[in-house]
């Protein structure tokens, strides 16, 4: 071999490595998710009222809600009937312009109201929330708190599942958008990817990792750790942030995966527009933490921590294939300046795994979230996403959107 080709070959390897360390590690994610039988996904309608269950752990269910009036009666409507014993809907009108504290309260729920513009966000209600409740007299602070977001719905037995799992640690539920096979071809591929993230990957975390990612609503924590937690903040995924920032003081978030919370899909512009938000928020934590997470890990030598750091540094599912198919094409053209083939051979395999895993997971648990025919459809979706990353180029975004 020649130096040329010598040369080519290590650079063919250093392009391929790092999509195949992260699209194997999301291949082996998805595989221990998978392995465990996966609740069948069920329509977000509630069931009628179930019989009482035994009581629980006194809980506040906080929903931080901005400008929510069209909707907000509908979800407290929907949700008081679902709460078991000793459970409450306080609901934070968080620096509302419409009438959605007059129109909580109407339907039923406790409202706090916060009117600071200079201020806003969700980690700002949460905190909030948390004051008013450290204001009342002891005996009536909840032992349980939980978060729930304006548009969101969930059943008694995911809230009761929730409580009993929150007493000692936080938890996250799945966390789910609702399914409808109606929708736009790149809302239902943006649902089943929700379905990935939070359904499927964060089971196969909690196997390896022994924690999951907490994901903004159908969130648990213990009183104390909710008094405490670094709430007022303006970071655009405050859920991903606080999760790590818990996870580092020793308290790993626990996955709840027999409790579901629901969300109703967006349309095409509200999706793209949500999924700038949370992707946005979530590379730039990502390239913040991951290898420090990673390095610290391997310092101490926790494999279980060194999973998370390694799991927080994968990429959302349409840019991971981007990357893989740059890295692919660049391998390859060093093939044809004298590279060994092997690096694009590898990771063509890996990406070849990464189909397979999606498949199975489709097979398993997608179905009711992605036709067939929308997921014919993913190489538009690709396309449909250029703009997203091209716009994240120019900064990421710092709004409290909300998707409608």
């Amino acid at each position: 071999m020649s130096a040329v080709e010598i040369v080519a070959t290590v650079a063919a390897a250093a392009v391929a490595a790092p999509p195949v360390a992260l699209t194997l590690a999301f291949v082996v994610e998805v595989v221990a998710g998978l392995r465990v039988p996966p609740p069948a996904p069920a329509p977000p309608a509630l069931t009628p009222p179930p019989s009482p269950a035994a009581a629980g752990p006194r809980a506040v269910i906080v929903m931080p809600a901005h400008d929510e009036g069209p909707i907000i009666a509908a979800t407290v409507a929907r949700l008081l009937p679902e709460l078991p014993a000793g459970f409450e809907l306080l609901v934070v009108a968080d620096n509302c312009r419409d009438d959605t504290a007059a129109i909580a309260e109407a339907a039923g729920a406790t409202v706090v109201r916060r009117d600071d513009p200079t201020r806003r966000g969700k980690g700002y209600a949460l905190a909030h929330a948390r004051d008013s409740l450290a204001a009342r007299a002891p005996e009536s602070r909840p032992a349980v708190v939980m978060v729930l977001d304006a548009d969101g719905a969930t059943d008694r037995a995911s809230l009761a599942a929730m409580a009993a799992r929150a007493t000692e640690r936080p938890v996250q539920a799945v966390n789910l958008l609702a399914p409808d096979l109606t929708a736009a071809p790149m809302v239902q591929v943006s649902n089943f990817a929700f379905v990935i993230k939070n359904l499927v990957r964060q089971t196969g975390l909690a196997r390896l990792a022994g924690r999951a990612n907490l994901t903004g609503t159908g969130m648990a924590f213990p009183w104390p750790i909710f008094r405490d937690a670094p709430l007022a903040t303006a970071d655009i995924v405050e859920d991903l942030a606080l999760g790590l920032d818990l996870a580092r003081r020793g308290a790993l978030p626990g996955f709840v995966r027999e409790a579901t919370v629901w969300s109703a899909a967006s349309n095409a512009a509200g999706t793209l527009q949500q999924r700038t938000r949370w992707e946005g928020g979530f590379l730039a934590t990502s390239l913040r933490r991951a290898l420090p997470a990673m390095a610290s890990a391997l310092r101490r030598g926790d494999a279980r921590d060194g999973w998370a750091g390694l799991s927080l540094a994968i990429p959302p599912l349409t840019l991971l294939l981007m990357v893989d198919l740059a890295a692919l094409l660049v391998a390859a053209l060093l093939v044809l300046a004298g590279a060994s083939a092997w690096p694009a051979a590898v990771l063509a395999v890996a990406m070849a795994a990464a189909a397979v895993a999606l498949l199975v997971a489709w097979r398993r648990v997608g179905r009711a979230f992605l036709s067939p025919g929308a997921a014919a459809r993913l190489p538009l979706y690709v396309l449909w996403k250029i703009p997203l990353y091209l716009k994240l180029l120019g900064g990421r975004p710092t709004a409290w959107l909300r998707a409608r």
